[in-house]
C-alpha cells in the first residue's frame, strides 16, 4: 500500500505544482505531513538539504521521502510519480508550442498564474523563516542564532547588490551559510 500512496501522492504534487520548485514546497508539505511520511522538522530540513544539493527540489524531496518509507521502489516510484506529469505536458506542448503560446486564453492563463506563484513563493519562504528563526509559531521562542544567522546571510546579500552592483550567485550564498552552519551549530 505504501508505495501505490507514494505513487497517488507524488502524483498529485506533479499534476499541481505551478512555478516550479517553490511554488511545489507546500504542496509537497501538505502531502507528506498528511500521510504522515515525516515530521515538519525533518521536511524542512530535507527542503534545505534538497536545494543545495544538485538537482530539482521536487525530484530530491520525492526521491528522499520514498526512499525513506519504501527503500529503492519507493524512491523510484515517488520520483517518477512526480515527474510524470511535467514529462506528459512537455510532450504535448512541443507538439503544440506554435499554436499553443499564440491562443489569447493560453496567454491568459499564464499571465493570472505569475501573481499567484509569486504569492505562494513568498509565503513559503516567510513560513520557513518563522519556523526556523521562531519554532512553533504560536509559542513565539525566538532562537536567536537563527535570527542573527538569517539577518547577516540577507544582509550579506543585500550589501553585495550594494558595493558590488550585483547580488550574490545562489551557490556563493549557499556555500556561506553552509560555512556559516558549520561554524555556529557544528561540534
Amino acid at each position: 500500500m505504501t508505495l501505490l500512496e507514494l505513487f497517488i501522492g507524488f502524483l498529485k504534487v506533479g499534476c499541481f505544482a505551478f512555478g516550479g520548485a517553490y511554488g511545489a514546497i507546500p504542496l509537497i508539505r501538505d502531502v507528506v505531513l498528511s500521510y504522515g511520511w515525516l515530521e515538519d522538522d525533518m521536511l524542512t530540513t530535507m527542503i534545505a538539504v534538497s536545494e543545495s544539493t544538485p538537482g530539482p527540489i521536487m525530484v530530491n524531496l520525492a526521491t528522499y521521502v520514498g526512499s525513506s518509507q519504501a527503500g529503492f521502489w519507493g524512491a523510484l516510484i515517488a520520483t517518477a510519480a512526480v515527474v510524470l506529469p511535467s514529462f506528459a505536458v512537455i510532450l504535448l506542448i512541443t507538439a503544440l508550442l506554435k499554436k499553443l503560446l499564440k491562443n489569447p486564453y493560453v496567454q491568459a492563463i499564464l499571465r493570472g498564474l505569475k501573481p499567484c506563484m509569486i504569492g505562494i513563493v513568498l509565503a513559503t519562504g516567510v513560513y520557513m523563516v518563522l519556523h526556523r528563526c521562531f519554532g512553533s509559531v504560536a509559542a513565539l521562542s525566538p532562537d536567536t542564532t537563527a535570527v542573527v544567522m538569517t539577518a547577516a546571510l540577507a544582509a550579506v546579500y543585500f550589501g553585495s547588490r550594494k558595493i558590488l552592483k550585483k547580488g550574490l550567485s545562489p551557490i556563493a550564498l549557499i556555500g556561506i551559510s553552509a560555512v556559516a552552519g558549520v561554524l555556529i551549530y557544528g561540534a
